[in-house]
């Protein structure tokens, strides 16, 4: 069982039967040693965020879920095929449990899926990504300075910012959280 404090932002836990991932963390010290813990929990199956407040003799209990590293494949419209590299099983997964993991997925790249009760719930992608630029309009002569922003397309066709010295086959590292540019890979 989780105490109140133990729910740092990206720890797992279940209220009522579901999944929840703690997305926000905050304590508050009462007097006479008391405290109350007010977090943000975000169902890993609908992907609906709460709020939620435990006091300190709370217990939460951990939910039970195990991840699993698979390989991506391809798509077909709505579904994501993968296949497990043990035993070399394909399945597929459908758009609502993929959601905007699908902006990075790569064929053959390597990534891990979250299980609960023997079921998909969450496509974990690794912080950092590292993806081709395919399409970027070209510098102006002298509008090199690294604070000058243009569109680059990705060989998933995610579009994100990139300072203007970005070109067509860089490699450029992504931050999966937020979709930012990284740096460009030496």
């Amino acid at each position: 069982m989780y105490q109140p404090t133990d729910l740092k932002k990206g720890v797992v836990c279940q209220i009522d039967g579901k999944p929840y991932r703690v997305i926000e963390y905050g304590q508050k010290v009462m007097g006479r040693g008391g405290s109350i813990v007010n977090v943000k929990l975000k169902n890993l199956i609908d992907g609906s965020v709460i709020p939620k407040t435990f006091k300190g003799q709370d217990k939460i209990e951990p939910a039970d879920v195990r991840s699993k590293v698979v390989q991506y494949l391809y798509n077909t419209g709505d579904s994501y095929h993968f296949m497990d590299p043990e035993t070399f099983e394909q399945f597929e997964l459908g758009q609502d449990i993929v959601d905007s993991a699908a902006d990075y997925l790569k064929e053959g790249e390597e990534l891990h899926l979250q299980f609960f009760d023997e079921r998909v719930i969450n496509v974990e992608l690794p912080k950092n990504i590292y993806l081709e630029v395919t399409y970027t309009e070209d510098v102006v002569k002298g509008d090199t300075t690294s604070s000058v922003l243009k569109d680059a397309t990705l060989e998933t066709g995610k579009v994100i910012k990139v300072p203007a010295f970005i070109k067509v086959g860089d490699v450029v590292s992504v931050d999966t959280a937020t979709g930012d540019y990284r740096e460009r890979k030496k």
